[in-house]
């Protein structure tokens, strides 16, 4: 009988060994987030993956600069996963610094196009904004208008308003016109925006338009969404917008955009949040909130950016602007432009 019962207590012993733990349920890995885009842009996205997918995200946002600064000091030792950030030429600038690794993603592949992503795939475009024309109607014709290169003329002279060339989105716009023409003529271009100003640089887009609306310059070089922003509080203002080059480069392009971080401890995670963020679901509010154009060709604009019109975008990959950056600044101060 003892025989028995020791025989029946050992199987019953190897069962419990054979058969698995209850498995508990885990907690979805935190994303870590460094953006230099602003917490009203991103806030919602991430609201709604979280909600989604019950994945937390926790971010800072800061200018770019010291975000590239912060993630290279602390090195593998950072907390992030995922940066983000406006402007070609930054992402450029993070990736070349080694603080962006490459991603295989075939979503990426499909939703991104290639003029707008890294080609080694450190970084993709998540939203377009156009550097374009605005001009003030009640004294300037649209027929009047046609290139950036045609700025450069003698026709503009004290009619042009430009933002300091500090600024990236302008080095970003010269380093395209070194792409397009060569240094030389690159250099003739800005000179002649220099010597057509109708007053010192402005500190930014809005104050160049309200230069213009104002009637102390005629026109200005925007990016399309600080025109929107400004039109919105301020409907009444003679402000248009016109697509220039469109019979030969087309309009210059630049983008906001995003890459997962060398030393990144959730790298599935940070790749899964990209991927989310490019895809048609994330595409359409991604760009709304700052009222620029989705990155993926498959998402509309939304209703106010599509009445601006359409037109015809430079697909010069906008890595070109990363690469030429250190000439433009250079140029734009033999230019002096300011």
């Amino acid at each position: 009988m003892k025989a028995i019962f020791y025989s029946m207590l050992a199987a019953i012993v190897s069962i419990s060994f054979l058969s698995p733990a209850p498995v508990q349920a885990s907690e979805p890995e935190e994303i870590v987030v460094y953006s230099a885009r602003k917490e009203h842009l991103i806030k919602p996205l991430f609201d709604a993956y979280t909600k989604k997918t019950g994945v937390k995200i926790s971010y800072i946002t800061a200018k770019a600069n010291p975000l590239l600064e912060r993630l290279k000091a602390e090195g593998q030792n950072t907390p992030a996963d995922l940066f983000i950030t406006v402007d070609a030429g930054n992402l450029w600038h993070a990736a070349e610094s080694g603080l962006l690794q490459p991603v295989e993603s075939q979503e990426l592949a499909n939703a991104v196009p290639e003029n707008l992503r890294d080609p080694q795939n450190r970084w993709f475009g998540l939203s377009i904004r156009a550097r374009t024309v605005v001009y003030n109607a009640d004294k300037v014709s649209a027929d009047e208008l046609s290139t950036y290169e045609d700025l450069a003329t003698s026709k503009w002279k004290g009619r042009l308003v430009l933002r300091t060339s500090k600024k990236v989105y302008n080095q970003s716009l010269v380093a395209s016109l070194i792409e397009q023409h060569g240094d030389e003529k690159a250099e003739e271009i800005v000179k002649g925006w220099v010597s057509n100003l109708a007053l010192d640089p402005t500190s930014n887009d809005t104050k160049a338009m309200q230069a213009v609306a104002n009637g102390i310059g005629d026109v200005a070089i925007v990016n399309t969404y600080y025109y929107g922003r400004l039109m919105k509080e301020s409907p009444e203002l003679p402000l248009k917008l016109f697509w220039p080059n469109q019979k030969s480069t087309g309009v210059h392009m630049n983008i906001s955009g995003a890459g997962v971080t060398k030393h990144a401890k959730n790298k599935a995670g940070a790749i899964k949040l990209l991927e989310w963020l490019a895809s048609e679901e994330a595409q359409h509010t991604f760009g709304a909130l700052n009222q620029e154009f989705p990155v993926n060709s498959k998402v509309a604009p939304s209703e106010e950016v599509a009445s601006w019109g359409s037109f015809k975008g430079n697909p010069m990959n906008v890595t070109a602007y990363g690469e030429k950056q250190a000439d433009a600044i250079k140029l734009m101060d033999r230019a002096g432009y300011k």
